[in-house]
């Protein structure tokens, strides 16, 4: 894995990982974006909270992206989309998220990929990616997950590189209009991570 430069002082590439690399979004993204997300929506829809009825379009992307970029100047959240490195072709999105600095030094980690290119193992490799950026560049102690008891295939992926069962939270998070229990899982910045190696 390489690390290019700050996703803080460029849109251009910030982590290159086995297969993928990840960026920062950008407004030349929404046509693609919004194509990914609407072909997958039946896909994603189990998984995360209810989306807004404007939600693709190019003003709610807009005001994303100065979301996104008000988040990373504040140290609070930093988002990357994630591209397939031999074609470029974005294929989803990975958040750290919750950014919390003093004593606990933690960030929320989470994700979504198109449904043309689930269980191929590129998220797999973006997490993996985007590993060192979280502790060696943001210096952070702890990054945590959660996900639904029912998500294997986002189980599989967090104990693959190197995550930690912590906990169960009853009616953790509202997904797909509904409060749902979650698994809760951690990694610190000291974990063995497998991907890495």
């Amino acid at each position: 894995m390489v690390f290019l430069r700050s996703a803080s002082a460029d849109t251009g590439p910030a982590i290159h990982g086995n297969g993928v690399f990840l960026r920062t979004p950008q407004m030349s993204d929404h046509a693609a974006w919004a194509a990914l997300r609407e072909e997958s929506r039946p896909f994603l829809t189990p998984w995360e909270p209810t989306w807004p009825l404007d939600d693709l379009t190019r003003s709610a992307f807009r005001r994303r992206i100065r979301r996104y970029m008000q988040d990373i100047r504040d140290d609070a959240a930093y988002p990357f989309f994630v591209f397939r490195s031999s074609d470029h072709v974005l294929i989803g999105g990975l958040t750290l998220s919750n950014v919390r600095r003093g004593v606990t030094q933690s960030a929320s980690l989470g994700y979504w990929i198109g449904e043309p290119f689930a269980r191929q193992g590129h998220m797999t490799a973006a997490v993996s990616a985007c590993l060192g950026f979280v502790f060696d560049q943001l210096r952070l102690h702890r990054l945590e997950a959660a996900c639904l008891p029912t998500n294997t295939a986002s189980i599989r992926l967090l104990e693959k590189v190197g995550f930690t069962r912590e906990g169960f939270a009853r009616r953790y998070l509202r997904i797909n209009g509904m409060w749902q229990d979650h698994l809760l899982y951690a990694m610190l910045s000291e974990d063995l991570r497998p991907m890495a190696r």
